[in-house]
């Protein structure tokens, strides 16, 4: 098994990676507000950019970083893990989280620029209300439910499509059509468009997801008991040092080659 990239290297691919999925958040929802006037077409759009954009990140940075691009999966991957020490630990925090969220906030810039949009400019669309809180927790939690499940299922090489697939959905049943991530929360702020978030509304919808990651893992551990001290996943697809080697040949076939 090969070595873990560096740090640095890590956490920068984690801010490149939530950069480009901002991006494709905020620009398509901004390419469907100037295609059509009506709001279930531009969430329509809006949605599938997202799915197959988040699915081609989560495979190809995914063996680089993990692609957390979320907070909430980068704090709870470093609780499952912190009794062994041998997953995401503190220091990865702290260089991931910010990586994350200043990724977020460049994503959103990135995507107002393509449009011709002012650079930054808050939103202010206002999302404060209790429903909307509530559908964060939901989303979050079957977020986290779904990737640390798959982890400790061993089926953590399907995350790209089936975590892609599952922000989708949430986009449509859930009432905040499911932002699940504190980085790209932040990052929607600075962006006074179809997908923005007014600040005013940031902070609920952080507690909200805060929440809903803790609830996620309680429901992986009702669904799959404890790991018993195995390795927990830390991230959505498996490092290269997670891959599993190649099996050998036996000898006789060897020497037949």
């Amino acid at each position: 098994m090969s070595a873990p990239a560096p740090l640095l290297r890590r956490a920068t691919t984690e801010g490149l990676g939530t950069a480009a999925l901002v991006a494709v958040v905020v620009g398509s929802g901004i390419q469907a507000t100037e295609l059509t006037h009506d709001v279930g077409t531009r969430l329509l759009a809006n949605s599938l950019a997202t799915v197959f954009g988040l699915g081609v990140l989560i495979a190809l940075l995914g063996p680089v970083s993990g692609a957390h691009f979320n907070p909430a999966v980068t704090l709870a991957a470093w609780f499952t893990g912190r009794r062994t020490g041998e997953d995401t630990t503190l220091r990865d925090v702290a260089a991931y989280v910010p990586a994350q969220i200043a990724g977020a906030i460049t994503g959103a810039v990135l995507a107002d620029a393509m449009f011709g949009k002012p650079l930054v400019r808050l939103s202010s669309h206002d999302r404060f209300s209790g429903q909307l809180w509530l559908g964060e927790i939901v989303a979050t939690a079957g977020l986290v439910w779904l990737i640390f499940g798959l982890a400790r299922a061993g089926r953590g090489h399907l995350a790209p499509p089936l975590v892609a697939s599952y922000i989708g959905s949430a986009y449509w049943f859930t009432s905040s059509t499911s932002f699940a991530n504190p980085a790209v929360t932040i990052g929607r702020a600075f962006t006074d468009t179809f997908a923005g978030i007014a600040p005013t509304s940031v902070l609920p919808f952080l507690a909200a997801q805060v929440l809903g990651a803790a609830a996620g893992l309680g429901l992986v551990a009702l669904c799959f008991g404890r790991p018993d001290g195995e390795r927990e996943a830390e991230t959505v697809v498996p490092h290269e040092t997670q891959r599993p080697a190649a099996p050998t040949r036996p000898p006789e076939e060897s020497a037949l080659a």
